[in-house]
């Protein structure tokens, strides 16, 4: 170092490429100003020409993306049946392609891309995605499905090199790195599924470049408004196929103001320029993302027009809107004294107020009171006054009237007392059951006064009067002064799951809003008819997003693979995609490229502090460009591992290893900034150390490949055996299971050539099944010649336990309105099942 701190320079060594050896650095460019110097922000041409690829630049990575295409796509029709997350993704394509209505706690995109991919390929709905394990029909273009994620993953492995090439690393190291995410393996595991997490990451990727390209480019351009309105679309799109695409956009922000802050310092800049720069920034990268997302949305709306499970999580309202629902229409709006009607809950998804022919088990015994979703006889209720018989002529049903209400079919009135709420264990909720029997008129305690709420019913007559499906109102114990009350708690098996009533004195003042939906009152004459509001998409974009929030949050059981945040970088546990056939897909990142990473990250926090403490007593820091460079790229791409990061510490849901990619993608650039500083700057005093630098760039990208070597039986899903499965578990948590592989590669092409031969005997094999079988055995003989000496050790570590059943489990879910069964003649199952609705993963098998 001289004495000012600049490196001195390095001539290129003579072994490397000097194409691939340049440096894209420019030198800092201060001015002087009225009492200090200043840092000119504009990009020098000379900078930005050396950031362009050069032809042997291009033929080097061009080799390194053919590489990346076979990591990604080697036998990618195995295994030949529904992996993971393909239960949810490809029967959500499924859904699309039929157009039915489904709910899931993602924006659409990812999914409506992977759904065109399938509806282009031929698919025709047919296979259901129902289980893991499931092998695929010879008519599902799953190949093809599982090929676009894989193309994304190849073009994400580019983002990162000319992300690199474009934040100031050189050529070799911006391939080293890259290298290392083309076999970073969960990287590989999760682009060759068919998974949202490769879309993401590649629109992740695309908002990261094109921000750095649009800070090479010169103020106001073409190239700098083509840049920032690039990275205004990819942001759109990050944040259309997942949430998290939210945390990209609040990085770009930030690196937006980081960088302002220099313009803003720039004395070259006028006041206007910083204007427009701020304007246009911010009207860019946040008006495009909305815009698309909102898009997007829309067109989810429009694909999706038949009625689905999904719909059971919307509104009645919103149900309305789609082809073949049941929701009634052409209703009489007043309601009075002898009206039938059904009441629904306004604030769950629970249903109809409900009763049944059916009693609590505990406290006073009397007639079950629950929410129903479905249109059921057991649904309707009639009005009755409080203290007398339903007049001949019409009453209307006004605020504050005193009212009973009569079970229709089992004759019992609404009833509460002071008994304990048959699940919840509050003090302020009592049970709500129904009374009575023949001939037995009613007592104080079936009496309840209507409680009109204004704010939540529409102008007019509905704020007077109760009218149906434009009225909200609160149903009052004139005993006791409590509501009528429900929420998210689902009584036992002995209930049918049905979701709990009771009344209450505290609690959410929305879980005490009702609203009549079927309304029959003979003594009405030539009524107004009404039916529910026709929703606009913006209505149902905002019914949506509270829907999926609410599910989201709702994601707190505990699941056999989830693992907390505190241990994703240091990579020490993994998730179990699929088991079948003696074989296994784990999710597990690749230890060495994981772990480097996380260490660079320590790195430069290290080093931020210590330079921070030196600038505080005088010294100067980071004169030198390359040390400016690192510090102020590493610096945001530790902030984006931050914001992509941390907030999983903050949610309640169940969370996995898969939840950390995005931020391990900002921890892998940084790694790339670290190895350029260290062969640039650290080591690089002559030709010598400089060879030795990259020498030691080159050992580290062999020990990953290595690494991905050993591991990939848990990407590809092929054959390994029990010993060496044991032998690679370098972390005790690292818990995929050795015990399902075979004792030798020979018993694989023995269990092969067996299947094939039952096969040849029971049915004629389709393309695809013979392609496999025969892949197999070649793969199998081949490895067994090298790995025949295992075979007797490992059947000395036999376990006791015979293997259990080949397939594994459906992924664990939230049981938010399954039903087991109903009393009623015309029982149908509640609302769909939620491990068809949101993100999950496979359970343990057994």
């Amino acid at each position: 170092m001289s004495k000012k701190g600049q490196a001195k320079p390095v001539p290129q060594s003579d072994g490397i490429c000097a194409e691939l050896d340049v440096d894209p650095v420019p030198e800092l460019k201060f001015a002087k100003g009225y009492s200090r110097e200043f840092l000119v922000t504009a990009p020098s041409p000379i900078a930005t020409k050396a950031k362009k690829l050069s032809s042997k630049e291009i033929l080097a990575l061009g080799a390194l993306l053919l590489i990346t295409t076979f990591v990604r796509c080697k036998d990618l029709a195995l295994p030949n049946s529904v992996v993971f997350d393909e239960v949810h993704f490809g029967g959500f394509s499924r859904k699309y392609v039929l157009g039915l209505y489904f709910m899931d706690v993602h924006p659409p995109l990812a999914k409506m891309l992977l759904a065109a991919v399938s509806s282009m390929a031929g698919y025709d709905g047919e296979f259901l995605f129902k289980t893991i394990g499931d092998t695929f029909e010879g008519n599902t273009p799953y190949y093809y499905m599982r090929l676009f994620p894989a193309i994304l993953g190849v073009f994400t492995v580019l983002l990162c090199y000319l992300t690199l090439r474009h934040s100031g690393c050189r050529p070799l190291v911006c391939l080293a790195t890259a290298s290392v995410l083309a076999i970073e393996n969960a990287n590989v595991t999760i682009s060759r599924y068919i998974l949202l997490d490769s879309p993401l990451m590649f629109f992740i990727a695309a908002s990261i470049y094109a921000l750095k390209k649009f800070e090479t480019q010169l103020p106001f351009s073409i190239g700098w408004f083509k840049s920032l309105i690039a990275c205004g679309i990819a942001l759109g799109l990050a944040v259309s196929s997942k949430w998290v695409g939210l945390f990209t956009i609040a990085w770009v922000g930030i690196s937006c103001v980081f960088q302002l802050w220099f313009v803003i310092g720039d004395l070259t800049v006028s006041a206007k320029k910083v204007f427009w720069h701020i304007t246009l920034r911010g009207a860019i990268l946040l008006g495009v993302p909305a815009v698309l997302y909102y898009t997007f949305f829309v067109v989810h709306f429009q694909v999706l027009t038949n009625d689905g499970d999904g719909s059971a999580f919307m509104s009645s309202a919103f149900r309305s809107t789609l082809n073949g629902n049941t929701i009634p229409r052409d209703i009489p709006a007043p309601v009075g004294l002898g009206s039938i009607v059904s009441i629904r809950h306004l604030n769950t998804q629970g249903g109809y107020l409900h009763s049944h022919a059916h009693f609590y088990p505990t406290g006073s015994k009397q007639q079950q009171i629950t929410l129903y979703p479905h249109l059921d006889s057991n649904n309707d209720w009639i009005i009755e006054p409080y203290n007398d018989t339903i007049p001949d002529h019409f009453v209307p049903l006004t605020n504050g009237m005193k009212i009973r209400l009569k079970h229709a079919n089992t004759g019992r009135r609404l009833h509460s007392h002071d008994e304990k709420a048959p699940v919840s264990e509050r003090d302020w909720q009592k049970e709500a059951s129904c009374y009575g029997y023949e001939g037995f008129g009613g007592d104080a305690n079936d009496d309840f006064t209507v409680e009109i709420v204004p704010h939540k019913s529409a102008p007019g007559k509905a704020q007077e009067d109760v009218r149906a499906i434009e009225t909200v109102f609160r149903l009052r114990h004139a005993m006791t002064g409590q509501y009528l009350f429900s929420s998210e708690v689902k009584l036992p098996e002995w209930g049918f799951e049905q979701q709990e009533v009771t009344t209450a004195s505290q609690g959410a003042r929305p879980l005490t809003h009702w609203y009549i939906e079927t309304n029959i009152n003979p003594r009405l004459v030539d009524p107004e008819i009404i039916n529910y509001p026709v929703l606009s998409y913006w209505d149902k974009f905002v019914e949506s997003h509270k829907v999926m929030w609410k599910i989201n949050q709702g994601l707190t059981e505990v699941h056999a693979w989830q693992s907390n945040p505190s241990l994703w970088p240091l990579l020490l546990r993994g998730i179990n995609y699929w088991v079948k056939d003696n074989k296994q897909v784990y999710l597990l990142g690749n230890a060495v490229t994981w772990w480097v990473s996380t260490l660079a990250l320590v790195v430069f926090g290290v080093h931020a502090v210590v330079s921070l403490v030196r600038w505080q007593v005088g010294a100067r820091v980071a004169t030198n460009k390359n040390v400016f460079n690192y510090n102020s790229q590493v610096f945001l791409y530790s902030i984006g591992w931050f914001l992509h990061y941390f907030p999983f510490f903050i949610m309640g849901r169940q969370l996995f290893l898969h939840h950390y990619l995005p931020a391990y993608y900002f921890a892998i650039l940084a790694l790339g900034h670290f190895l350029d500083i260290f062969v640039n700057y650290i080591i690089a005093f002559n030709k010598t150390t400089r060879k030795i630098g990259y020498l030691v760039v080159a050992i580290f990208v062999s020990i990953s490949v290595l690494f991905y070597v050993h591991y990939s039986s848990l990407i590809y899903g092929s054959p390994w055996t029990r010993a060496a499965c044991e032998s690679s578990k370098a972390l005790s948590s690292w818990d995929y299971e050795c015990y399902r592989f075979h004792d030798s590669l020979a018993d694989y092409s023995s269990a092969a050539e067996k299947s094939l031969a039952s096969l040849n005997v029971a049915k004629p094999m389709d393309n695809l099944e013979v392609k496999e079988a025969k892949e197999t055995v070649h793969i199998i003989k081949s490895r067994a010649q090298s790995e025949a000496h295992e075979s007797e050790t490992s059947k000395k570590n036999e376990p006791v336990q015979a293997e259990q059943e080949e397939g594994v489990a459906p992924p664990q879910a939230v049981d938010i309105d399954e039903t087991k069964k109903e009393d009623d003649a015309q029982a149908a199952p509640q609302v769909a099942e939620v491990d068809q609705i949101v993100e999950s993963e496979p359970v343990q098998n057994n």
